[in-house]
């Protein structure tokens, strides 16, 4: 049955029943002098303007990221943490940035309990901390842009202060619930409720906020005004942000680590995200001639979900902020844990529990990238965590805060624990792909812990199935939910196996019959964003999502 908005309720039509399951049949976008792809089509044309206004692959992220905080708010925003890796072609290396928040000095476990606190709240305050993502575009933008931030929040700006009308997908996740803080609402229902697809939505409060910071830049926001109001906004609804958790925030440049698989080399960051995840589970498929195997079928997934059962219980365990504890990532990603791990999976039989590894130390986010004309190209990603985050907006400001404080632990036993000024496991992770020391895919695959299982589900039908770099992310998913986290809880009876939509019954039948619990409804898993390099002549070939409203955009 359609479902349209009716013109007298002020929207417009659309059948929600073809948006969820819409074809997948987007021709791949070619094109030599840049690219830029991301979840909303404003935000990769804004990128895209931004390359032909002089500005290389580093600037066009940091504009498609700002504008993506404005037309898509519920996702992403400088109120979140961000990551990236960049292909400098000058160096012809890849360097990473870990731009993500830590938590407040004055928060522990210790005050957790006091609070009767067994989890830290999904939502609220005390899931709040350092929001990194201004600190990362200024980064990015001193040692790698060419232009000013000014120019690349120029065209967001604009658009915040007249206006644009949402998208469809985003429309549907423009969601309120009873009890919603009024300054949220107020932000993003200026009507008391929901935006509707097409409808104009401005948001002068963030026009502001981003006129500040391409004044400033990120001192404005760590050390101005911006954050003195975050810190009285702390205060008044019980959270324990101080001046000097802004003040002494940093981002960290690291190196990216990586992989073989089948002679192509992934990279990821280091923890305190969960990219190593990807690394570890495509260790234990290399094992097994998947290529040999139909794409998504009942062998194919099983061997997957296995595989993803146990890099997540790794990631359970050992995953956390690397200044704080001694994370085994070296064992973790080599390929002699891998072959002793492998023999935990029956090609025939799924488990219904799995061990860590014995080693010495016993939701809702954007995805972009962009390439230039000269070789650079970027993968860069960057949440609030859970739809609209907190669901906390600081008064005038524009922009939820983030909830990734939730993901601590408050077993002091745990790697992950919470302790002050620590970062919190992260599920946000840009990926990238070289191949005998060449730039070959910058990619991404949004949704929370359903990211390493995208990243991997991509890297199969590219590499082992031949797909093109569009094909790659058109093909159904499969997830499998409830291992066990780094927040403490343990996976029980084997976890839960979603399929999407195209799945024939034969695949449901098959999974079953190895042992795996299937969900009966279908779900929409991840949002992918991927760009794939030949050179000589240099050119580059984007893939967008159909699962999201955007699109790539090149010329």
């Amino acid at each position: 049955m359609k479902q349209h908005i009716s013109h007298e309720s002020g929207g417009l039509p659309l059948d929600q029943g073809v948006l969820l399951h819409r074809n997948q049949n987007r021709s791949t976008v070619a094109c030599r002098n840049g690219v830029v792809c991301a979840s909303q089509p404003l935000a990769s044309i804004a990128g895209v303007d931004i390359l032909k206004a002089g500005g290389n692959a580093i600037d066009a992220a940091i504009c498609a990221n700002a504008m993506l905080s404005l037309v898509e708010p519920m996702s992403c925003g400088p109120g979140g943490d961000l990551f990236a890796i960049v292909w400098r072609e000058e160096e012809r290396k890849l360097l990473g940035l870990n731009a993500s928040g830590r938590a407040p000095y004055d928060w522990n476990i210790d005050k957790a309990r006091e609070l009767g606190l067994r989890e830290i709240p999904s939502h609220g305050p005390l899931s709040w901390s350092v929001p990194g993502c201004v600190s990362g575009w200024e980064a990015l933008q001193q040692r790698l842009g060419r232009l000013h931030l000014a120019q690349t929040l120029e065209a967001p700006i604009g658009y915040a202060r007249e206006g644009f009308p949402v998208s469809p997908v985003i429309a549907r996740g423009w969601s309120f619930v009873p009890g919603d803080d009024p300054g949220f609402v107020g932000t993003f229902g200026p009507d008391g409720r929901p935006v509707r697809f097409g409808e104009v939505f401005r948001n002068p409060g963030l026009a502001d906020c981003f006129s500040t910071i391409a004044r400033g830049g990120a001192d404005a926001f760590y050390k101005g005004h911006i954050a003195e109001r975050i810190v009285k906004f702390s205060r008044e609804k019980g959270g324990y942000f101080s001046m000097r958790d802004f003040e002494d925030h940093t981002v960290d440049w690291v190196e990216p680590v990586s992989s073989s698989y089948r002679g192509y080399d992934v990279w990821e960051l280091p923890p305190n995200g969960q990219g190593i995840a990807t690394l570890q589970i495509l260790n234990l498929l290399e094992q097994f001639d998947i290529g040999s195997l139909e794409p998504n079928s009942a062998e194919q997934l099983h061997l997957f979900i296995e595989a993803k059962k146990l890099a997540f219980e790794d990631r359970a365990v050992y995953y956390a902020d690397m200044d704080f504890a001694d994370v085994p990532l070296a064992e973790l990603i080599s390929k002699e844990y891998a072959r002793r791990r492998v023999e935990l999976i029956d090609p025939r039989r799924a488990a219904v529990t799995v061990p860590a590894g014995r080693l010495k130390n016993s939701s809702d986010t954007v995805y972009l990238t962009a390439a230039d004309s000269e070789g650079n190209m970027v993968s860069l990603i960057q949440s609030i965590y859970h739809g609209w985050g907190s669901r906390l907006v600081p008064d005038g400001l524009g922009f939820c805060l983030q909830n990734r404080g939730q993901l601590f632990s408050l077993n002091s036993n745990d790697l992950n624990r919470l302790e002050p000024h620590k970062r919190p496991f992260h599920t946000i992770i840009p990926a990238f792909v070289t191949r005998e020391g060449k730039p070959v895919f910058s990619f991404g695959v949004m949704g929370g812990d359903f990211q390493p299982q995208g990243q991997a589900q991509v890297l199969m039908n590219l590499i082992d199935f031949g797909m093109s770099v569009q094909q790659a992310g058109e093909q159904p998913r499969v997830s499998h939910e409830e291992s066990s986290t780094p927040t403490g809880i343990k996976m029980s009876g084997g976890g839960i196996v979603g399929l999407e939509r195209g799945f024939p019954d034969s695949i449901r039948e098959g999974l079953s019959s190895m042992g795996h619990s299937i969900s009966k409804s279908t779900g929409v898993y991840g949002g992918y964003q991927g760009i794939w390099r030949e050179d000589g002549p240099l050119r580059y070939f984007g893939g967008s999502d159909p699962r999201k409203d955007g699109c790539a955009a090149g010329y």
